[in-house]
């Protein structure tokens, strides 16, 4: 049963190398797709049920017992990441073919598609740090092909500064993982783990603890950190956007998550304070970037950066409901990051341009694309019932019992400033008069768009209706963190 933790890996590798060979049967390529997403999708929601009823799965590879072999674990955190990477993953492959010319489908799009989807499963299951390096630069790998798709020129120019800006925390990060190898002799998680809890953590541990909070901080888009995120994200294809919001920086998040749970939590004192500066930071600035333009893909890019604050909150403040608060949050905005870029390449689409301005009255001709935007918007901004609402309550209930009021305050006004931001692009955009860069004739096409986004967002809306039925598993999840021995013990087998 343990190799049931590689099939998320291997399933999309495997799809992604085949369909290499026949990129230009577009049709054939589209359906094989479609299908092995799916599949995909059935066998991680398989291998979810099994590990939330019967425990981890961890798979030693080549029979290598841990900490020697690469070692995979399919934990109740790894795995409902997983299985929302590919209920994301199956809404965009089924919106790919509306917005991509036969020319970007042919130029191994569902291949770096594929690739991309095995190197974020891989990020969020591998067992150690060098392999979440080689699976970051999976994911990497993908994404620069995916980012030149269509090969424009804006593409290229922001592919570049997005490149430069990897290539230098792949380094930071290799580097660092060298460094924690010659202190602690291991890069296997849970054994890393063990011995920094035996040496009570020391101050050269916690200088490696903030490198690599640099690294994944860097790739999460932490302030200051950010200044490459809004525009590589912003001007791909639509669902090349929304696969990059949904998903890439999430596994900066995660690795946050996993390695200031998981190894760093002996002296919190320095980290874990500095992360709710950061997290207040990150808020406001990003919300500021989103005001600041009229391009309704950089407002969505730019509000990206505060949701990261408010994930980081949670990491921050280091308590169950704010641990809770981080993990409903981050399944929350994988959710609904794919349903906004999503909709706004429908929505400039539609309207013939993404300049706020130049747009109006799209209701008359776009009602379902409107109002999905207004429900997605109210989620977004965490309105009650919905899911980035109970993220948000979790964060603001863990953050006042600890008397972090400055942080409260900076998650409320950030909340208003996102509300603003996301509102004005539906008041501009939807009423008033028609503009005349309006295309009507697109109804069809818009039409055939909705559906998957329709798809995830009744998914991001029950997320927050069914909240009742979720938070258990989450707050089983916060449990699990809190309590870093069950993670070593069930790797190390002790």
């Amino acid at each position: 049963m343990s190799n049931l933790a590689a099939l998320p890996i291997i399933l999309p590798l495997l799809a992604g190398i085949v369909l290499a060979f026949f990129h230009k049967r577009i049709k054939l390529v589209r359906i094989v797709s479609q299908v092995t997403a799916v599949i995909n999708l059935i066998v991680v929601a398989v291998i979810f049920w099994k590990v939330h009823t019967g425990g981890s799965i961890i798979l030693e590879t080549g029979d290598w017992t841990a900490p020697y072999g690469i070692i995979l674990v399919a934990d109740i955190l790894s795995i409902t990441l997983v299985l929302t990477t590919n209920i994301v993953a199956v809404a965009c492959v089924f919106y790919a073919p509306r917005t991509l010319s036969e020319s970007q489908e042919s130029f191994y799009f569902y291949s770096f598609f594929f690739l991309l989807i095995t190197g974020v499963s891989g990020a969020f299951i591998t067992g150690d740090l060098f392999n979440l390096f080689v699976f970051f630069e999976v994911l990497l790998m993908a994404s620069y092909g995916l980012i030149v798709l269509g090969n424009g020129k804006v593409q290229l120019r922001e592919s570049i500064k997005y490149v430069l800006i990897n290539l230098f925390s792949s380094m930071l990060f290799v580097t660092t993982i060298s460094f924690l190898y010659s202190v602690v002799g291991t890069v296997n998680m849970a054994q890393i783990a063990q011995r920094v809890h035996e040496v009570d953590q020391k101050g050269i541990l916690t200088t490696i603890a903030l490198l690599l909070f640099f690294v994944f901080a860097t790739k999460a888009a932490v302030f200051p950190l950010y200044y490459w995120l809004p525009r590589p994200y912003s001007v791909p294809n639509p669902v090349v956007s929304a696969l990059f919001g949904a998903l890439l920086t999430k596994v900066g998040v995660y690795s946050i998550l996993r390695v200031f749970t998981l190894i760093f939590v002996k002296d919190i004192s320095a980290t874990h304070t500095l992360f709710i500066y950061l997290a207040a930071l990150t808020m406001i600035f990003g919300v500021v970037g989103a005001l600041s333009t009229n391009n309704i893909k950089l407002i969505i890019a730019y509000n990206i950066i505060p949701a990261v604050g408010f994930m980081l909150m949670g990491i921050g403040i280091f308590t169950k409901v704010s641990i809770s608060g981080t993990i409903y949050y981050l399944i929350h905005d994988m959710v609904i990051k794919g349903v906004l870029f999503m909709l706004v390449g429908a929505i400039a689409y539609a309207a013939g341009t993404s300049d706020l301005r130049k747009m109006g009255g799209l209701i008359h001709h776009y009602p379902v694309q409107g109002w999905f935007f207004f429900i997605a918007s109210l989620v977004l901004a965490g309105i009650p019932p919905f899911s980035g609402f109970i993220g948000k309550l979790l964060l603001l209930q863990g953050a006042l019992a600890e008397e972090q009021i400055m942080i409260v305050g900076a998650a409320l006004v950030s909340s208003l400033l996102i509300l603003l931001s996301m509102i004005r692009i539906f008041i501009q955009g939807f009423w008033g008069e028609e503009k005349e860069l309006a295309k009507p004739e697109r109804k069809k096409t818009a039409a055939k768009m909705a559906w998957p986004i329709g798809l995830l967002l009744s998914i991001s809306v029950l997320l927050g209706v069914g909240a009742e039925w979720f938070y258990p598993s989450v707050e089983s999840i916060a449990d699990y963190l809190m309590n870093p021995q069950i993670y070593i013990d069930s790797v190390l087998k002790e």
